[in-house]
Formats: structure tokens, C-alpha cells, sequence
């Protein structure tokens, strides 16, 4: 390894936004970014973040080689126009895991975010029956039918066959709320339709547009 490159390393070792890397290294914003171009592609900074959340780069001196396949949020940070900040890492060992899957699984996380950033998913499904046994396995049949209805409001969506719908539409689950207390102001009829609280509104969909 080049010193010049070491000495980098030591000195933003941690987690860092652009503008703190600049200000340790002592170099211009172009220069920055270039430095960290050069220092991902070698293997030490892993990034997250990115839209209306500060880009994050993890930088280390120990290259690690990523095991298995992207996790949730790998899956949805590239999809979607909505960025999450990993609070971990996670890989998958076994499998690699399939858009379907992923929107399933950000409805069982119940937070926020990852569920608003995992509407964009509902644009690159390829298999609804498999999409439909995933939610029906995790008891999220109707939730995942109104988050397609409330994605369809101001996103493209690829189209749901009938017989998809009409299987999520009577399903029979008990728990109402996606995310626990939060209901729409915007999406009653929705609500009403499959019998979910919705736990966004309309403003809330205007950052899967940017």
C-alpha cells in the first residue's frame, strides 16, 4: 500500500460525510471525492445514506470482503429514490433475496422509512405469485395490498394480475396498523378498501419523485 494512501486512512478512519473528510484531509470538495473514489474501489469505505440524508462513508483500514448477498436495505437503496443509512450490516448467506421478498420485509420492520423507500419496489416486481406467498406467509397480505394501491398514487408501478388482488383483498389478518398508532389523512379510501391504517400521506410520497 502507498503510504500517501495510510496516511489517508488514519486520518478519516470512522464515519464521514464529504464535508468532514475534506476538512481532515485538508483538501478542496473535487479533491475529497476523488480520495474516497479511490479508497472504495480498494476495498476500505463502505456508503450509505444519500437524497435527503447526509451520503455516510464508513472508512477502515481493514479491507473486508463482503460475504453472501445484499441484504434489505442494499436491495432497497439501489431501487429506490429514497435512501436508508444501514444501521448494520447485513448480508444474506444463503440466497440472494428477491424484490418480492424485500418489500415483505420491510413491511415486518414497521419502521417508517424503510417501508416509504420500499413503495419504489413495487416498480421492478417480476413475480406476484411469489410476492403474494411471501406476504401470506408473514400474515402482511392486506398491508401489502395498500401499500401497492397508495404507491400507484405518484409513482409507476408494473401492474397487478387480478388474481393477485383478489387474493390479497380476501385475506383475513387482524393486526390493522402497519406501523402501530399512525393512520392517513390523505388514503381514508384505501384504508376503508383492504382495511389497513395507511401510515403515510400524500406529502410524505413527494420524496419517492425526487
Amino acid at each position: 500500500m502507498k503510504e500517501s494512501i495510510y496516511k489517508n486512512l488514519e486520518r478519516i478512519e470512522g464515519m464521514n460525510t464529504i464535508d468532514m473528510i475534506q476538512k481532515k484531509l485538508k483538501v478542496s470538495r473535487k479533491t475529497a471525492i476523488k480520495k474516497i473514489s479511490v479508497l472504495r474501489k480498494l476495498g476500505f469505505v463502505d456508503t450509505s445514506g444519500g437524497g435527503k440524508q447526509p451520503r455516510i462513508y464508513s472508512i477502515s483500514r481493514i479491507r473486508v470482503k463482503k460475504m453472501g448477498y445484499p441484504g434489505l436495505y442494499d436491495i432497497i437503496n439501489k431501487n429506490s429514490p429514497v435512501k436508508l443509512i444501514k444501521p448494520y450490516e447485513y448480508r444474506i448467506i444463503d440466497k440472494r433475496l428477491s424484490i418480492e421478498e424485500a418489500i415483505v420485509r420491510a413491511v415486518k420492520t414497521e419502521k417508517f422509512r424503510v417501508i416509504l423507500a420500499s413503495l419504489a419496489l413495487f416498480n421492478k416486481i417480476k413475480n406476484w405469485s411469489r410476492l403474494y406467498e411471501y406476504a401470506k406467509q408473514n400474515d402482511v397480505r392486506k398491508k401489502v395490498g395498500a401499500l401497492y394501491d397508495v404507491a400507484k398514487v405518484v409513482i409507476r408501478v408494473r401492474r397487478m394480475d387480478n388474481k393477485t388482488r383478489n387474493l390479497l383483498l380476501g385475506a383475513e389478518e387482524k393486526e390493522k396498523y402497519i406501523i402501530k398508532g399512525a393512520k392517513s389523512k390523505d388514503f381514508i379510501d384505501i384504508e376503508k378498501k383492504w382495511k389497513v391504517h395507511v401510515p403515510f400521506d400524500r406529502s410524505d410520497l413527494m420524496r419517492l419523485k425526487e
